[in-house]
């Protein structure tokens, strides 16, 4: 009995891991969930414009704490490297290079975690502009949680590249 329950537990995560490795997080415009108001996908640490899963539309690439542009993984186009909440430029580490700082859900400018430095915030699957929660504020929705260096590269395709 305990062995059948082992292997039904088992292929349960199995079937679970396969079906999670298709996941995707779709990223709509504003306050909508329309799939023709797709402005980007996040697949298997992708993000691709539209609704493409083509290679040549991606739009940029996560791998560890690090965002590169496009599909490559040269560390001439590291875009963003993530620490701690902070996002700095390039490779950089440097309290200089931070180009915005993550904090309870909030975006700051640079290093600063004062209120008035507040450009988006996020609640739920909604980023609003500024410190607003207002609908018609609502700058892109997402269809799933994300993790912080997936919405760092998120936030680059919704902002540079659409």
């Amino acid at each position: 009995m305990k062995s059948h329950f082992q292997k039904t537990l088992i292929t349960a995560f199995f079937c679970l891991a396969f079906v999670s490795s298709f996941a995707q997080v779709k990223v709509y415009k504003n306050n909508s969930s329309y799939s023709s108001d797709v402005i980007c996908n996040l697949k298997d640490n992708k993000v691709y414009k539209d609704n493409s899963s083509y290679q040549s539309d991606i739009l940029c690439r996560i791998d560890d704490n690090k965002v590169y542009k496009g599909n490559s993984s040269y560390s001439s186009d590291i875009l963003f490297t993530i620490r701690d909440g902070k996002v700095y430029r390039g490779s950089s580490s440097y309290t200089s290079d931070v180009v915005f700082t993550i904090k309870d859900g909030k975006l700051y400018k640079g290093n600063s975690s004062y209120s008035s430095d507040i450009f988006a915030n996020k609640k739920g699957f909604k980023v609003y502009k500024n410190n607003s929660n207002y609908t018609s504020d609502v700058d892109f929705t997402l269809s799933d949680n994300v993790t912080i260096e997936q919405f760092v590269a998120i936030w680059y395709a919704v902002k540079y590249c659409w």
